[in-house]
């Protein structure tokens, strides 16, 4: 190892959020300080990354976007204030701002009736910004109303049997008898809008968004049955009003992203899928920053078997293994074999539950921990 040591003097720090105890910027700034108490002399420059899920504005703010806010309604219909970012006519907006678990009161869920409309009056936001570009990055979610909320704050009308506006969320789509689409922003047709996700579920069905994601909102299996039936519902109605790709939308991939948003991104803003890493990745500026590095740190909370499907620390390793450079990682838990990391393109795992078994110390404790590590990961290639 002592000759790729040798050679590893220039460190590219590119890791998603712990979950629940460190963002991205956290993570790189406790890695680079590890890194540099045992390899002073080692240039280290970070990306912190993320995936299109919860933490991906301060990942596109880190990188030099302008963060901005709106007031928005929350997915219980309270208001909210959404962060999203900016930059050269590239807006990044993280639907969970607007629509997330993470704004829902503790123990408290609405499978129901949990509604994505702020996630659209963020969209006008960026509209009104200038916005030529949207990457709209789905996860997180508290809602499953396949994205009507957001439509409807951009101007679709969704009707009842007697003429009025359904209810929020999806379970009111079971009452959904006409769809209009034809008032949506006239400013989307000139704007290009990425469905970024880590996910490739479609909109119903038994790997749909209600039965794969619907338990993790509170719903249950009776709640389940009745927002698939919904969901269901809902695309044979778009399909009246803008014809048979409604319903070959809903079975695309990501149709099912963030409780069926990725079909309402689809359908109604003519959003493009694509892997959220990749997408990330270029909007940060990963590459650039790859060209300089002979050693990539990547790593979020736990690696296991979803992080190889899609996840950040997946993405940073494809992208540094076809550029011929090496790859460690750093983690709050490690679930995987290293015939697995191997596969990957990651050379190497460091947990923080090697240092530390008690998982609730090492949430607590995760900064010092993951110090500890990159002293270890410096010894180990840097010397």
């Amino acid at each position: 190892m002592a000759d790729a040591a040798q050679a590893a003097r220039h460190v590219l720090i590119a890791a998603d959020k712990f979950k629940g105890s460190l963002t991205a910027v956290q993570v790189a700034q406790r890695v680079t300080a590890g890194l540099r108490r045992v390899a002073p002399e080692v240039t280290v420059e970070s990306v912190p990354v993320a995936d299109g899920g919860d933490g991906t504005v301060a990942a596109a703010v880190a990188a030099g976007f302008e963060r901005r806010e709106a007031r928005v309604t929350g997915p219980l219909g309270e208001p909210v204030t959404a962060a999203w970012a900016l930059r050269d006519g590239t807006a990044v907006v993280e639907m969970a701002e607007a629509s997330g678990l993470q704004l829902l009161p503790e123990g408290e869920f609405a499978p129901l009736t949990a509604t994505t409309y702020g996630s659209g009056e963020v969209i006008a936001a960026a509209l009104d910004a200038g916005a030529r570009t949207i990457v709209f990055g789905v996860g997180g979610s508290a809602t499953t109303d396949g994205g009507a909320g957001m439509l409807a704050a951009l101007g679709a009308r969704f009707l009842d049997g007697s003429g009025a506006p359904v209810g929020p969320g999806g379970g009111a789509l079971a009452a959904l008898a006409s769809a209009d689409l034809s008032g949506l922003d006239p400013r989307l047709a000139d704007v290009d809008v990425v469905l970024a996700s880590d996910v490739d579920n479609p909109l119903t069905g038994p790997k749909g968004a209600p039965a794969v994601y619907g338990p993790q909102k509170g719903a249950s299996p009776e709640d389940v049955a009745e927002l698939d039936a919904a969901l269901g519902h809902y695309a044979k109605i778009l399909s009246e009003s803008v014809g048979p790709a409604a319903l070959e939308h809903a079975e695309a991939a990501g149709a099912g992203a963030a409780g069926g948003i990725g079909y309402g991104a689809l359908v109604g803003l003519g959003a493009r899928f694509r892997a959220g890493i990749e997408v990330m990745l270029d909007v940060l500026g990963f590459a650039p920053a790859l060209a300089g590095a002979t050693l990539v740190i990547t790593g979020e909370g736990s690696l296991d078997e979803q992080t190889l499907h899609g996840k950040a620390p997946a993405g940073v390793a494809s992208a540094a293994r076809a550029a011929g450079i090496e790859v460690v990682a750093v983690c709050g838990r490690l679930a995987l074999p290293a015939e697995a990391l191997g596969r990957a393109g990651i050379r190497r795992a460091y947990a923080l539950t090697d240092l530390e078994p008690d998982v609730a110390r090492c949430i607590a404790d995760a900064g010092p921990l993951l110090e500890t590590l990159a002293e270890q990961i410096a010894a180990d290639f840097l010397r």
